[in-house]
């Protein structure tokens, strides 16, 4: 699925780009370099195309042209420039070099985009180092070479963008194309970028979390999940494997049904490269075969360096390709977001799973997560064994979602029925599109402006009412900007000393990079603890409109900088309404959390500890505990993260005095609805770490802490957890559930389960007494955890 709108993580990433390309070209440097590292799945070709429609606008008086530059594997540089045209929509123009380029055309035009096979450059004959392919070689018409020389002499400026730059950009042939180039900036684009610090210039990072939260790509890649739940012993392991993925990708199918999502689930071979290959290929084809699956129906497409079938419609949502067969080719080039499945059979010479191939089941396709959670997973079965799973490559948000340590609940658990509350991350930190009208507000109101009326000669009249309140004369055509108003010393605390004179009256002389930092600095002083990466689009879009809306003040055309100019020399003023808007502004955006809270948040009344899960093997790691609910299939040891010492030393009391214990289950500290929550604070949601179950039938919640950490949070949580074991015990009618917050005082344990918390500290005099200090019933401090 197309994406048309910039989710917040690539709004953030464009403006950015845009921002660190401005300063970058001002500064007189011989290399300017950018590295661009965005994970899998996150829409790099999109973000860089709106980067590409930014750059022209805001630099629509200059020649500037843009070189794409793609690895040709895979097909991956037409996928590229076909992606690009699409997305243009015939603005800027996008060309394919060997196509456009290999007649008569002697430079790239202004506002042009020129797709490149990175392989046809930079291929040379070993013996005599002459260029092999004909865009490099000498020739009547216009090669590579020329071409790039006479647009640099026509004065466009070249932009090169290097995509997939970690597979070639490093080497002693691409270094050569890099300086034949000689761009006046280029842009590195990359999960896994290669560059080391002291090599470019600027980085920009789109961190995986954010992809994740905003549906963009998968929560988690389960390997292997119900494998051993077919019962046939004559079964081999590879039968095994393409049975349970062939029985997951019509469940998968019928959910996605159910969802109303109209998606046909894809799931992919890999076979192994040489004779092994086709014999497990012959297998697979056989095993479809007798499912209805063949080439001929177009259920199964192939895709192999040397055979391509069924593949013109794989990229469409509602395709009937169902099963695709690959070796490598597939590992990059590769734009098939309903892909979820992969399988891969284990082989004498490797057992290695190149963390890009997982990429390719990584995207959601409709560039959204779904209710059914089930679908917002992908899923890897094979048969190689768990000790010798070996995931290769760099890219460590692929690494952090797969999770293929399976885990089973022990059969000696019975139900215990808990309400259980979950709420998905609503709130961002972030300005919303509602502070367009705070801001306006506060400015109309300040200004003595009469907010939506547009009358004829109305920007004039406004900017005469503006002028009374600030300064405006003699900015619009200045090239440095001259401050002559007092400002915070923290504005300035990245410029060089030299560049400050600070007397009676503080003077600055700005360069351009200077005072966009400067302008960004005020702004981040005030927006009193909303998220600037997050909020800097909307802010950003919420002042220009302003501008635009009551004064006529554009920011094309240097109004951005004419804009920039007046805020910087009135920023007692500014500083002040942008102070007055946030504040403005933040009760709005709470009742638009209770909103969302509203719709969003979900309550099982039935909660189970689930019978399995899945864990990833870089945070989980095995113990050899005895109670521990959950255990390995295979070796039978508790898998578990901890994220304090306290956690592990409480399992140990746990452990000594196991008979007096059925079970105890630790919580996941990922946040999910399989995990057990309690309702908090303004609707978050509470997982106390661990769930026990003692032998006299009653159940312990228990909250594990380091004394007198983040007391203010506690207080909440612990109260929320005591209201929630009153409430409980009510609903089911006896007294089954007892808990509280757990802390370590010396060498004992101490739990707190008061309505009324207090820290520690602070009731340390109770002791073991029961006396009053707070709330309606007896509080009776933080008493030793006896089992």
């Amino acid at each position: 699925m197309a994406i048309n709108e910039l989710k917040r993580y690539q709004e953030n990433a464009v403006d950015e780009l845009v921002l660190k390309t401005k300063l970058l070209l001002a500064k007189d440097l011989e290399k300017r370099t950018i590295i661009f590292k965005a994970p899998t799945g996150s829409g790099k070709t999109f973000m860089m195309s709106q980067y590409i429609e930014q750059m022209i606008k805001e630099r629509e008086n200059e020649d500037i042209c843009f070189l794409w530059i793609s690895i040709g594997k895979g097909g991956l540089h037409k996928q590229s420039f076909n992606s690009l045209k699409k997305i243009f929509s015939g603005f800027p123009i996008c060309y394919l070099l060997e196509e456009e380029f290999s007649g008569s055309r002697k430079t790239i035009d202004k506002n042009e985009v020129v797709v490149v096979n990175w392989g046809k450059l930079v291929n040379k004959d070993g013996q005599t180092g002459e260029w092999k392919n004909t865009l490099m070689k000498d020739k009547e018409t216009t090669n590579f070479r020329e071409l790039v020389k006479n647009t640099k002499n026509a004065r466009t400026k070249i932009i090169l963008i290097i995509d997939e730059s970690h597979t070639s950009s490093s080497s002693e042939r691409a270094l050569e194309i890099r300086d034949l180039i000689n761009a006046d900036l280029t842009i590195e684009m990359s999960a896994t970028p290669i560059l080391k610090e002291g090599q470019y210039n600027e980085k920009i990072e789109v961190l995986s979390n954010d992809v994740i939260d905003e549906g963009m790509i998968k929560k988690e890649i389960i390997v292997n999940e119900n494998i051993d739940k077919i019962d046939d012993n004559d079964i081999t392991s590879q039968e095994l494997i393409m049975e349970v993925a062939f029985n997951k990708r019509i469940q998968l199918k019928k959910q996605m049904e159910k969802e109303g999502a109209d998606i046909n689930p894809l799931c992919l071979v890999q076979i192994p490269t040489g004779q092994d290959g086709e014999d497990k290929r012959n297998f697979i084809e056989s095993f479809l075969a007798e499912k209805n699956i063949t080439v001929d129906n177009h259920k199964l497409a192939v895709w192999l360096s040397e055979e391509k079938v069924n593949l013109e419609v794989l990229e469409n949502n509602v395709s009937e390709v169902e099963f695709v067969i690959f070796k490598q080719a597939i590992d990059t080039g590769w734009d098939c977001p309903r892909a979820q499945i992969l399988i891969r059979f284990r082989e004498i010479q490797s057992e290695i799973f190149e963390l890009q191939t997982i990429g390719r089941i990584l995207r959601m396709p409709e560039a959204k997560h779904y209710n059914n959670d089930n679908l917002n997973k992908a899923f890897i079965y094979t048969n190689i064994k768990p000790d010798h799973l070996d995931f290769k490559g760099d890219e460590i948000s692929i690494k952090n979602v797969i999770k293929s340590v399976h885990v089973k609940r022990d059969a000696i658990y019975k139900s215990i029925k808990l309400r259980s509350y979950y709420r998905n991350r609503i709130d961002f930190g972030d300005l919303t599109m509602s502070f367009y009208d705070v801001l306006a507000d506060e400015f109309c109101e300040y200004f003595g402006i009469e907010k939506n009326k547009f009358d004829f000669g109305f920007a004039d009249k406004n900017k005469k009412k503006f002028a009374k309140k600030v300064d405006i004369e003699n900015l619009e055509s200045k090239d440095e900007l001259i401050l002559n108003k007092k400002l915070d010393i923290k504005l300035f605390d990245y410029l060089q000393e030299e560049n400050m004179v600070i007397d009676d009256k503080f003077l600055a002389n700005l360069s351009e990079d200077d005072k966009e930092r400067a302008f960004v600095e005020l702004i981040k002083l005030n927006l009193n603890g909303f998220a600037f990466k997050r909020s800097s689009t909307i802010f950003y879009g919420a002042l220009f409109n302003w501008f635009k809306k009551y004064l006529g003040i554009s920011r094309l055309n240097n109004g951005a900088i004419y804009i920039q100019n007046i805020i910087l020399n009135n920023t007692n003023v500014f500083g002040k309404l942008f102070d007055n808007a946030i504040r403005r502004y933040k009760p709005i955006k709470d009742k638009e959390i209770k909103e969302k809270i509203k719709e969003i948040e979900e309550w099982n009344n039935e909660w189970e500890i689930s019978e399995s899960r899945n864990y990833n093997p870089n945070t989980y790691k095995p113990y050899p505990y005895k109670i521990s609910l959950y255990k390995h299939i295979q070796d039978k040891k508790a898998y578990l993260n901890f994220d304090s010492e306290i956690e592990k030393e409480f399992i140990d009391i746990l452990e000594e005095k196991r008979e007096k214990i059925v079970w105890w289950w630790q919580n996941g500290n990922e946040h999910m609805a399989l995990n057990f929550g309690v309702k908090y604070g303004d609707g978050s949601t509470f997982q106390p770490d661990f769930l026990v179950m003692f032998k006299n039938g009653t159940l312990g919640i228990f909250d594990t802490k380091a004394s007198g950490d983040r007391e203010d949070a506690n207080k909440i949580k612990a109260e929320a957890l005591q209201r929630y074991i009153t409430e409980e015990n009510k609903r089911k009618k006896k007294n089954v559930l007892f808990g509280g917050l757990i802390i370590k005082e010396g060498e004992h344990f101490r739990i707190n389960s008061d309505e009324k918390y207090l820290p520690f500290k602070e009731s340390f005099e109770v002791r073991e007494r029961a006396v009053e200090y707070g709330g309606k019933k007896k509080q009776t401090g933080w008493k030793y955890f006896e089992i």
